[in-house]
């Protein structure tokens, strides 16, 4: 709220707070509220709206907005020098940056350089209120909305006229094939109740599905803290014991694009010689599991901040076992309530971290004795189940 209110010129139409438990779960009509009461009591309970940009004339706001524009000129040279920001993004250089800048960041928050808190400092705190036990905190949408949902959609599909729908997509994809306008064959299918996914799925099989750079550097770095190079050590002598690097899944299932923190751990496993696999946001649990299977892993991480981590995690852990990967563990991070952790834990997830774990290497040396003990626990049972068969 300081950040638009304090200035005139820099001020904001209007303030969303739609809701401070939004990746738990949904606004609650009290959220919505709050948001509104804090805009009407600026409005109208003070004297803002009176008075004109409070900082108009200060030297100090003038020299950071020019150093600002220096370096936000500097940036847009840099750009344009690679062709533009279409040319940026698809040599990857803008993302690349981005998870860059957020690496450095996270490495002063390690060393303690800059201060967060609740996270490196001032960690002790009262109970949240989003965390009590009756469960009414946090408004979720309830698994049978879904079922629901497709059952309604399947109705629609079945009340429709097929031949009108088959002959509008049949058009939109000959307007795609030809490099034609798609917007007129677009409006004829809406016209014969296609439906989005009908209609993305048309142009997918022409166009292909574009997966964007994901900026994530997959190397391990010259220097390293005294940590980093103790989980080096112990990455090795995995290594060693395995025959082969271990092999570490980076995976970000569902629709929300929160991918700093996936990004951050693939960054970080490979500096502590992971290998590591990282193909992006947005994959579904299919996805997950084949990459699983075709390179071998020997974790599989799961970054989820949409506040649907219960289902997803439910449905790749189905599917690893279905695939034969039960003795791969799996682990998860995201904002996750206390109640939420015992249940993916349940679902037979080894870890799962919040913000609060924000000691990157604690988590992979965590990787490093999950993969050992799991390997350790399947050689027995190989070698059990070996004596069982001869004797």
């Amino acid at each position: 709220m300081l950040a638009v209110v304090l200035s005139k010129n820099a001020r904001a139409r209007a303030v969303q707070l739609p809701a401070w438990n939004e990746a738990l779960g949904l606004p609650r009509p009290w959220d919505q509220q709050w948001s509104l009461r804090m805009q009407q009591i600026v409005a109208y309970e003070s004297d803002l709206l009176d008075y004109g940009d409070i900082f108009d004339g200060s030297k100090e706001i003038e020299n950071k907005v020019e150093a600002l524009k220096a370096e936000a000129r500097a940036e847009l040279g840099r750009v344009l020098a690679l062709g533009g920001a279409i040319a940026a993004i698809e040599s990857g250089y803008m993302k690349k940056a981005l998870v860059e800048s957020n690496a450095e960041r996270l490495r002063a928050i390690e060393a303690g350089e800059t201060k967060v808190v609740g996270v490196n400092a001032f960690t002790s705190s009262e109970p949240s209120p989003l965390a009590v036990e009756d469960g009414q905190s946090i408004m979720t949408v309830s698994d049978a909305v879904e079922y629901e949902q497709i059952e309604k959609l399947k109705a629609w599909r079945a009340s429709r006229d097929a031949k009108a729908v088959t002959a509008a997509l049949k058009k939109l994809e000959a307007a795609a094939r030809e490099n034609r306008n798609i917007m007129e064959p677009s409006i004829a299918c809406a016209k014969a109740q296609v439906t989005t996914g009908e209609w993305s799925e048309t142009l997918r099989l022409v166009f292909g599905e574009y997966r964007a750079p994901t900026g994530v550097t997959l190397l391990m770095r010259g220097e390293a803290s005294q940590s980093i190079a103790d989980v080096r050590q112990a990455v090795e002598a995995l290594a060693r014991k395995l025959g082969t690097r271990p092999k570490f899944l980076v995976g970000k299932p569902g629709l929300d694009g929160h991918s700093n923190g996936a990004e951050q751990i693939a960054v970080r496993a490979a500096d502590c010689g992971f290998e590591v696999s990282y193909d992006g946001i947005r994959l579904t649990p299919e996805q997950i599991v084949t990459t699983a299977i075709d390179q071998c892993v020997h974790v599989v991480g799961l970054s989820i901040l949409s506040g649907s981590h219960v289902p997803l995690v439910r449905d790749v852990m189905n599917r690893m076992r279905s695939a034969g990967l039960g003795h791969v563990p799996v682990v998860a991070g995201g904002i996750i309530p206390p109640e939420d952790v015992l249940v993916l834990k349940q679902l037979g997830v080894a870890k799962v971290y919040t913000p609060k774990d924000f000691d990157m290497n604690c988590i992979m040396t965590d990787l490093v004795r999950l993969i050992d003990a799991r390997e350790s626990e399947r050689a027995a049972t190989i070698s059990c189940a070996t004596t069982q068969s001869t004797g």
